[in-house]
């Protein structure tokens, strides 16, 4: 169904792990009639988690795009996953939304991931609307949930309902501005539901609730402001302009609730989604550049399927068809697209046309990557690509069999291209292949594909930290390269300084007199080949200044090979004569356990040199936010099941590097040397 672009609404459904966004997805395809059965994450069968991996862990593991319609309009969803392992899905996928639409548990309000996605949302200026969910709950507390709202995300919110019952009581929201309320059957599918006029008893709270909604509102809005003053009756249609207005300007985000298990209070906020969120044509274009009216998509996902590689676009200007050649940016070639789709989850629909706003799937364009740009014109202009963090968990992975042999390196080829979080990187003293990603769940979830998916069959090691090596104090270097026949000499003095953590490594030269620019460049190459393998163990150094003080070269007699191979020498004789410090990973912990299990949770946490951060807690859960070095973490998801007997849950997050405690230092690097 063709609609015009100021009713087509580009979304995503992001929060933490368990806060209901594929089950309020689900929903949301049911009431659009989009598919025909509810499908329920615990059972396997929901439409939007298609892998295999997804319906055996009852977790969404990869982003899934599909397409809707609701009174008229066009809602392009992007479900994305909440685990902070799979958190490389979410950066690529807000990249190019236009919209967001942020789930929160009513019973744990604002919880670890909750804020990651947060701050992604924030970085790429993303309106958003929130949705708190599972007010069924026993525990569910609407005002602490927006508290903790207004507290951690430092964000001010519009309550346009409140909740009619509470808990197990809990059957539809109060409407602040239709001055109505809907209430859903108990036990049905959600399809159907009334709207009432308010009972007496909600009566002074909807009065309340809904003069702080205007008083916000007139605040922002003089001609609100000006009958509110006077008394005077304000339109609904005002109201809704103001809001939308002040979402897209990111100054409010609205407040919609629900039970989604319980299929409760969807439609409401679907509504939401049409009425506040933006349309194409109302949000800015994130840096993609404007190419004079011609085509202009930018890829944001790769996914290799067993019969091809789809390539997911967001069209940002202009219109494509299939069979038509288009400019890579980045490499400046030539790709065609030979096929394209609209996607439904892992289903595809093929479609003749895509215009900007849209969101496809393509086949066809080879030497891509995510972050690329494809135009139908020429164009020198370039967009950084989204960043991803660095992996903190390495695992040796080796081939099961000689024909697995065969296929490993093009497999992992296809997977890091796939997975910008996952990185390959090869030991080249024991020719051992080292596979890097964001946790364990993430390394386990890549060899499970590679079997299912690749047909390749491996041996996952044992997890490995990804530790670093930096400087403790200042350390002069010395490098000097003496060949004069041959025309190799140079002499460099360096001096490298510790910088703060997450820094990384500045080059910059002190020397005063001019230097030929090249020896400057084959001393920064001489340094750069030393950073990524340290003295003390072998790991990348980060976080240092390396300052050049004195060169010596002769006319003649210098080159810029020479300056590399001195920069080089000066480098590791600096690390080799310095006190450099080991830095490991640290991880933010938050684990939820019933009251009854929290000594036994809280001890183990000790055990493992753990630093409890915040406790909060009522009868129903404790939620404990904690501080600990990833290497006394693995296995901890089998301990903590074992210690709550299977009612416990966590989530861990990269928090910082921090420096390995003095006294345990020298024996983990025996372990680390391998004696």
């Amino acid at each position: 169904m063709e609609v015009p672009k100021e009713k087509v609404r580009n979304i995503g459904i992001i929060a933490h792990i368990d806060a209901g966004k594929t089950t309020t997805t689900e929903r949301i395809l049911y009431y659009t009639h989009k598919i025909h059965k509810i499908g329920e994450v615990d059972e396997g069968s929901a439409t939007m988690d298609w892998m295999e991996e997804e319906k055996e862990r009852g977790i969404t593991i990869t982003s899934a795009a599909t397409t809707c319609y609701w009174k008229g309009y066009r809602i392009n969803i992007i479900d994305t996953p909440g685990h902070i392992d799979f958190t490389g899905e979410v950066e690529r996928s807000l990249q190019i939304l236009d919209g967001a639409v942020v789930i929160f548990s009513a019973v744990e309000g604002v919880e670890s991931q909750s804020e990651v996605v947060w701050r992604q949302a924030d970085k790429y200026k993303v309106p958003r609307i929130v949705y708190i969910n599972k007010l069924d709950r026993i525990g569910a507390d609407v005002e602490g949930c927006i508290n903790t709202i207004r507290e951690k995300l430092n964000r001010e919110v519009l309550e346009l309902q409140f909740p009619i019952g509470n808990e197990k009581e809990f059957c539809g929201v109060c409407d602040l501005i239709e001055g109505k309320v809907i209430v859903w059957d108990k036990g049905g599918d959600g399809s159907e539901f009334s709207i009432q006029e308010i009972p007496p008893e909600y009566k002074g709270k909807f009065e309340e609730k809904r003069y702080e909604l205007i008083e916000k509102l007139a605040l922002e809005d003089e001609e609100i402001e000006n009958a509110y003053l006077l008394d005077e009756c304000i339109s609904k249609e005002k109201l809704f302009s103001t809001i939308r207005r002040l979402v897209i300007e990111h100054n409010f985000v609205p407040i919609f609730m629900g039970a989604s298990k319980k299929n409760i209070g969807v439609q409401p906020l679907l509504d939401g989604v049409i009425n506040f969120l933006p349309s194409p044509l109302e949000v800015g274009k994130k840096g993609i550049p404007q190419v004079g009216g011609g085509f202009c998509g930018y890829i944001f996902k790769i996914q290799t399927h067993p019969h091809g590689r789809f390539i997911y676009l967001r069209v940002y200007s202009g219109k494509i068809k299939p069979g038509e050649v288009v400019f890579n940016l980045r490499t400046h070639c030539r790709e065609r697209i030979t096929h394209m789709f609209l996607m439904h989850a892992n289903k595809k629909q093929p479609i003749w046309e895509a215009e900007d706003g849209d969101i496809i799937a393509v086949y066809g364009p080879k030497n891509v990557y995510t972050g690329d740009i494809l135009t139908s014109l020429t164009s020198q202009v370039k967009l950084s690509p989204p960043t991803f963090p660095d992996p903190v968990v390495f695992a040796k992975i080796e081939a099961k069999s000689s024909e697995d042999e065969k296929k490993l390196p093009s497999t992992l080829s296809t997977l890091t291209m796939d997975d910008p979080t996952l990185k390959v990187k090869e030991n080249k003293e024991t020719g051992e292949i080292l596979l890097g990603g964001m946790g364990e769940l993430h390394l386990e979830v890549t060899v499970q594909r590679m079997e299912r998916e690749f047909l390749t069959k491996v041996k996952l090691g044992h997890p490995q930290v990804a530790y670093k090596e930096t400087i403790k104090e200042p350390i002069i270097g010395r490098g000097r390269v003496a060949k004069e026949s041959s025309g190799q000499y140079g002499e460099v003095v360096l001096k490298l300084v510790p910088q703060k953590r997450g820094k990384g490594v500045k080059f910059e030269t002190e020397v005063k007199e001019e230097v030929p620019k090249e020896f400057i460049e084959g001393i920064k190459k001489g340094v750069e080949e030393n950073l990524g393998v340290g003295v003390l163990a072998g790991f990348p150094v980060v976080d240092l200044e390396v300052k050049v003080m004195e060169i010596k070269y002769h006319p003649q007699h210098s080159s810029q090979v020479a300056f590399e191979m001195a920069g080089s020498f000066a480098m590791r004789d600096a690390l080799t004569n310095g006190k450099l410090v080991l830095l490991e990973p640290e991880m933010k912990l938050e684990i939820v356990t019933p009251p009854e299990f929290l000594g036994n949770v809280l001890e183990d946490l000790n055990k493992r040199g753990s630093k409890v951060v915040s406790l909060m807690g009522d009868k129903v859960t404790h939620t404990i936010l904690a501080i600990c070095p990833l290497r006394k973490l693995f296995g901890y998801a089998t301990a903590l099941r074992s210690i709550t007997q299977g009612k416990g849950i966590h989530v861990m997050k990269f928090e910082t590097y921090r420096e390995v405690p003095q006294e345990e230092e020298e024996e983990l690097l025996k372990k680390l040397r391998g004696y």
